[in-house]
């Protein structure tokens, strides 16, 4: 996936469970350069609590909700954030 300049990458997480989304997620930002604008889709109730607090461990900017029909939030990538767990994304390895 490469993103094109002003558009965002989105990601669909659809109905995934909170783990499960945050492990989809980091697979699937791992490799976009610094300063790609993300928009992932979630219809998980945790997402809003969960997506800014996996934001602040690894150290991508959360940016919030965005307006849609279906529930989704906005985050931008470092080049180098905190390295997770491989199976438990809400901790640093």
């Amino acid at each position: 996936m490469t993103p094109t300049a002003g558009e965002p990458v989105v990601i669909d997480g659809g109905d995934l469970a909170c783990v499960r989304l945050l492990l989809e997620l980091r697979d699937r930002i791992s490799g976009l350069p610094a300063g790609t604008l993300v928009h992932l889709t979630a219809s998980d109730p945790a997402a809003p609590a969960d997506l800014p607090a996996w934001c602040h461990l690894t150290g991508h900017a959360y940016l919030g909700a965005v307006p849609a029909a279906t529930p989704m939030y906005a985050l931008r990538t470092i080049s180098a954030p905190v390295t997770t767990d491989p199976a438990f994304p809400w901790r640093p390895a």
